[in-house]
């Protein structure tokens, strides 16, 4: 099977326009000439490995996407991607799980790039209840197990300004990534049933958007924090996020360390 591969001029050219820079811009923060930089995007020069690396870097493209900007320009990729039970990773996936046990009673977890779930604590567990299995089959998608109409979407009493925020979120990553499995998710989740309020603005004032879910303890009101790893040089690692959710108020702590018994 043949694979074509699109000229590095091309595919740089697009990440600059992705991320709204004109040639000058781009050139003067990489230190180079608008002249080269425009040479390299038409094809008429060839550029370094090091000036790949470079530019890579100025417009904050993915690692992943460094290694295909590598391969059009004739590179080796130099950007490894280990299995998180790899031997390399070990103090990686240890520092996740003492993270995500440490954030008990509260619920924390671990998702990658496509937002498939990685690890769960057992507070994370206990809001699940309710869902259908089927959702709840490896590889399990944190995006669709919240807003499918079998998975948390009935149990969550905002459901119109969180499917709103997650939505936001997606799209902002579909434009830094251009992931196309991002792209087809986002189309999947747009065909859910949404809420009749759900051309409701979400509200830019508030300090943060809350995930209201109706449980056994009465409805909880969380909101969450995203913590990723720093510099990273491995693919898995660079696309790995952890999700932790803090109580919005006093009654949605209590209730969280009942639940947690």
């Amino acid at each position: 099977m043949s694979v074509t591969i699109r000229p590095i001029g091309d595919l740089l050219r697009e990440w600059r326009q992705r991320r709204r820079l004109s040639q000058l811009d781009l050139a003067l923060d990489a230190e180079i000439s608008a002249r080269h930089l425009s040479f390299l995007e038409t094809g008429r020069s060839r550029p370094s490995r090091e000036m790949v690396l470079n530019l890579a870097e100025r417009l904050d493209v993915p690692l992943r996407e460094r290694n295909l900007l590598l391969h059009a320009a004739g590179y080796a990729p130099v950007f490894p991607e280990r299995a998180l039970d790899d031997p390399a990773l070990q103090v990686a996936r240890l520092a996740i799980d003492q993270v995500l046990a440490g954030h008990e009673p509260y619920p924390a977890l671990a998702i990658d790039r496509h937002w498939t779930l990685i690890a769960a604590n057992a507070a994370t567990r206990r809001l699940m209840t309710g869902v259908d299995a089927t959702l709840l089959q490896p590889p399990i998608n944190v995006l669709r197990l919240s807003l499918h109409p079998e998975g948390l979407a009935p149990r969550t009493t905002n459901l119109a300004e969180w499917r709103a925020h997650l939505l936001a979120r997606l799209r902002h990553q579909i434009d830094v990534t251009s992931d196309p499995v991002l792209v087809r998710l986002l189309r999947e989740l747009r065909e859910y049933p949404a809420p009749q309020e759900a051309g409701a603005d979400v509200d830019t004032n508030a300090v943060v958007v809350p995930f209201r879910l109706t449980t056994d303890a009465g409805v909880l009101a969380l909101f969450s924090t995203t913590t990723v790893f720093g510099t990273p040089v491995d693919i898995t690692l660079s696309e790995l996020a952890l999700e932790a959710f803090y109580p919005a108020d006093a009654v949605t702590a209590e209730a969280l360390r009942k639940l947690a018994g």
